[in-house]
């Protein structure tokens, strides 16, 4: 584990900014760096305390909108540019010394940093060393520094199974040494992190983008439901270990439970997720039949949106969804669109989905989608889920108006990933959409998948994307989610008439139509297919694929793209700007297996991240996952 130090003074502000002694005149030495403040003031001031706390939210970063996000080493999304890292992750060759992408809201040493932060707060505060006096205020410091620190807890849990569980503030000269608690144990201290959390915010107001009981009652469902499922049960993850990586490994108590009643954890899982559900409010759930699919999508990017796009159809009040969010009321440093958006519109694709997930998507009356079917595979995205539309970008799809970015050459703003007959004089050419690899707007950045994303990028046509920042908030927990762990629990305890209930309610307000009551192991494979398709790009799948255990069957399938070609029928013809007509064309849609970019294999160790070696050589009682 990376020592701790005990600073000398608490900075206020992200970065480090170094003191210097030097001059003649000694009054000098006695000024406080101006971006510093010792210490021991910051607990006697309400103000300087709630400012460190402040910072400690800093851990979480962006959320998930990283450039590279985790959808990309899931069977959501390819990251467009190779050479990151995901792709070591995604053909399973990291190791502790090479360790592929790792971003800073889950890695190691960051998470410590930040949990260190937490621990300070807890020792001050619950100590007699402050001067804070307002109870109220002590409360709702505590009770936020116990979420973070559970928040960070968890991070490392999901990643990396078991870790030191560290709740003192380290000295100089101090053993550092920590050997990993148990998976039960690091459960244990979480929930008990929540449980005061919730204890010490109820009844506080909520200010936008911090946390509250509520948030860490959402985050008390998801450590139970996780610590429920097959990978952390020993014996079921030892029967479902195909290689021995994970059987194999001596130490099974730090990825899981090695006794107990599963059960009983199960019962915990649901009790957890409907405490959630009681004291939230959620966003149309309430309705006993589908709304439309017009209404559904509407519904589904007002739920993506946070109630913070000025788009038409976007309902503001789907606020409600959110539990716990990032915000980024002044900042301007939120650029998913320009990260992710067509390249067409100078955006940089990044993480663009691929048809794995797009052919997942269920047709609106519920049967699923087939390319074996000639009538859908004739018109692969219409009639389709109606989440799917507020979800990814096809070729053909609407989207905002090109023309502030470049000009005049697609009046019809269509999403352009195919190739198309155009007429030239009397030529008829082979035309590259402006969206593609070839396109005539920026070439290098096109997606290979031939789709993108649109779910969290605003709408609204007044943003560029190219340029201008949206304020659109990234959801640690919604309601949703709850819910979905409350039907997942219910379907292991045998309740299926409880989990059809609330799937219903869910697909009903996406303009689904209703599941049967089926078989618990049907009712299985349903909810997670509805638990993929309603929180996708939300940071679930990763973990859900895992937990299940059904990694190798999903996320170590090659990636498939669709290849679009537009071809005059008999008499039509087109000139430039092109625009899609399938009463001038002939569209074929081909689905392609990919392995140029990346050949993707699924490792049994993977189940877990490794510790890096540096980590291990600082702390000798760290004992390393299976496999690495």
């Amino acid at each position: 584990m990376k020592p701790i130090f005990r600073n000398t003074y608490i900075l206020l502000t992200v970065a480090l900014t170094a003191s210097f002694s030097g001059g003649c005149k000694k009054d000098f030495l006695n000024v406080n760096p101006p971006t510093q403040i010792p210490s021991e003031l910051v607990w006697k001031d309400p103000a300087l305390a709630q400012a460190f706390v402040t910072e400690i939210y800093n851990g979480l970063g962006n959320g998930g909108f990283s450039e590279q996000m985790l959808s990309s080493v899931s069977d959501e999304s390819l990251f467009t540019h190779p050479n990151r890292g995901i792709d070591l992750i995604n053909s399973g060759i990291i190791n502790p010394t090479t360790l592929g992408w790792v971003d800073d809201t889950w890695a190691y040493s960051k998470m410590y940093n930040r949990i260190r932060s937490c621990n300070i707060t807890i020792e001050k505060l619950t100590g007699t060393d402050n001067g804070i006096s307002d109870q109220n205020v002590k409360d709702q410091l505590l009770g936020e520094a116990h979420f973070l620190r559970a928040y960070f807890y968890q991070q490392l849990l999901r990643f990396y199974g078991s870790v030191p569980l560290i709740t003192k503030v380290y000295a100089l000269n101090e053993d550092y040494a920590a050997k990993r608690a148990t998976y039960e144990e690091c459960v244990n201290f979480i929930i008990k992190d929540c449980d005061n959390a919730i204890k010490e915010l109820s009844g506080k107001g909520v200010q936008k983008g911090r946390t509250s009981s509520l948030a860490a009652m959402a985050l008390k469902s998801r450590v139970l439901l996780y610590a429920a499922s097959d990978l952390h049960d020993a014996n079921t993850a030892k029967s479902k270990s195909k290689t021995g990586v994970i059987s194999g490994y001596a130490h099974p108590e730090y990825l899981g439970y090695v006794s107990g009643d599963r059960s009983q954890r199960w019962k915990l899982a649901q009790d957890a997720a409907k405490a959630v559900m009681d004291a939230g409010n959620g966003y149309k759930l309430n309705l006993s039949a589908p709304v439309s699919a017009q209404d559904g999508r509407n519904n589904y990017k007002s739920i993506a949106m946070g109630g913070e796009s000025k788009a038409p159809g976007i309902d503001a009040s789907a606020n409600s969804e959110l539990i716990f969010a990032r915000y980024f009321i002044d900042r301007s440093d939120n650029r998913y669109g320009r990260a992710n958006g067509p390249n067409g519109y100078h955006n940089w694709s990044g993480n663009t989905p691929i048809g794995l997930l797009v052919d997942d998507y269920e047709m609106v009356d519920g049967t699923k989608f087939s390319w074996t079917n000639s009538a859908q595979k004739a018109a692969p995205y219409q009639n389709r889920d109606p989440r799917f539309y507020a979800t990814v970008l096809y070729d053909g799809a609407g989207w905002k108006p090109r023309d502030k970015v470049s000009g005049n050459v697609d009046p019809a703003n269509q999403i352009q990933t195919g190739e198309y007959d155009l007429t030239q004089g009397s030529n008829v050419i082979n035309f590259k959409g402006l969206d593609t690899r070839g396109s005539s707007i920026e070439n290098w950045n096109g997606s290979w998948t031939g789709y993108y994303t649109q779910k969290f990028i605003d709408p609204d046509p007044a943003i560029v994307d190219a340029s201008m920042p949206q304020f659109v908030p990234w959801p640690f927990f919604r309601y949703t989610e709850a819910v979905l762990n409350y039907i997942e629990a219910s379907i292991e305890l045998g309740q299926v008439d409880q989990a059809v209930l609330w799937l219903n309610r869910i697909r009903f307000r996406s303009g689904m139509p209703a599941v049967n009551m089926a078989s618990q192991a049907e009712m299985r494979d349903i909810y997670r297919h509805e638990r993929r398709i309603e929180m996708v790009y939300e940071e679930q799948r990763y973990h859900d694929a895992r937990r299940w255990m059904i990694a190798e069957e999903t996320l170590g399938r090659q990636t498939t793209y669709i290849k679009v070609n537009g071809k005059f029928k008999s008499g039509k013809s087109m000139s430039q700007p092109y625009h899609y007509d399938p009463s001038v064309y002939d569209y074929t849609y081909t689905p392609t297996t990919e392995t140029a970019q990346e050949n993707r294999l699924w490792a049994e160790k993977v189940y877990f991240r490794p510790f890096e070696r540096d980590e291990v050589f600082k702390n000798k009682e760290l004992i390393q996952n299976p496999g690495y």
